[in-house]
């Protein structure tokens, strides 16, 4: 499916864009899955006074959806309408330390908070290490692993909101939940502070080989996957309903749960967006068929079926 290109439109509207509009750009390349259809538009913008340049001009009935490395999401196949905005490394990517503060772009990976805060000599963030999405991801969805979370450790967050306006958001601010956050999703996160403990570099790296290694032996990390699928119910652990409802290696087309790990679901070669998510929904159906226990995506999907 290809889009009707507005881009020279949306140019003439913004003359002082710095950043980069493509159009018909394909997602597939962009996320693990390695699946999906094309963005109407594809907006990188140069810094955060660029992106909130292109919000106060974009047309209000434009949709937009942000995406970041794409590592915890499904692109349908019929593409993504309006504009689909990712931050590059390249001035959302940079990471400092000060005191016990880490200070963090939104394109900056996770793994590389952990890094920082490593050579910082400060620990209680390994648990980023194991996480293999980016800071906004991280911000948007109360990412955690290993028994912590993103809002054990978050100080603030900045982000544009569509208006173009930007906020400061404190840890109540964020209103966190389970994997998710109350704020409005409308507005992008742009950068955030977390705040560390001191302690020394060699147990900080220890730990984070402890996470490493936990993550290289029980999950699939070297195929074409989107990370955990269904959220944990209360009480409850995703992969044992999964497994216990038959579902470890159940094929749909190209995707297949994970014989390591079945809340992973992966693309062997050939999967489409609706297979995998065609698949995720079969699993839904067989746990509750079996358990009586309704699971539900942590993985986010987006876009048009074909």
């Amino acid at each position: 499916m290809t889009f009707p290109d507005i881009t020279p439109d949306l140019k003439a509207a913004m003359p002082q864009l710095r950043g980069r509009l493509l159009a018909n750009q394909s997602l597939a390349e962009l996320i693990w899955f390695r699946v999906g259809g094309p963005a109407q538009v594809l907006f990188t913008p140069a810094d955060e006074d660029d992106l909130a340049y292109f919000l106060v001009h974009l047309p209000s009935e434009l949709p937009v959806h942000v995406v970041g490395v794409g590592s915890n999401l499904i692109v349908r196949d019929g593409g993504m309408p309006g504009v689909v905005i990712r931050l590059a490394p390249r001035g959302f990517g940079e990471t400092s330390a000060q005191g016990d503060i880490v200070n963090a772009g939104a394109a900056a990976l996770d793994r590389r908070v952990a890094e920082t805060a490593a050579a910082a000599g400060l620990g209680g963030l390994e648990f980023f290490f194991g996480i293999p999405g980016t800071v906004g991801g991280a911000l948007r969805m109360n990412a955690g692993a290993n028994g912590a979370e993103t809002m054990d450790v978050l100080v603030d967050a900045v982000g544009v909101a569509r208006d173009g306006q930007k906020h400061r958001f404190t840890n109540a601010d964020m209103k966190f939940v389970y994997r998710n956050s109350g704020v409005d999703a409308s507005v992008i996160f742009t950068s955030a502070r977390f705040r560390g403990k001191a302690a020394t570099p060699e147990a900080v790296r220890a730990r984070m080989d402890e996470v490493q290694n936990h993550r290289e032996t029980a999950q699939p990390i070297r195929e074409k996957t989107g990370g955990s699928t269904f959220m944990n119910p209360p009480g409850q652990s995703a992969w044992k309903l999964i497994d216990a409802a038959g579902c470890r290696g159940l094929r749909v087309g190209g995707a297949q749960v994970s014989e390591m790990h079945c809340n992973f679901l992966i693309n062997t070669g050939t999967a489409t967006g609706h297979d995998i998510e065609t698949l995720g929904e079969t699993v839904r159906a067989r746990v509750k068929e079996n358990s009586g226990i309704e699971l539900h995506w942590e993985i986010k999907r987006i876009g048009l079926p074909r």
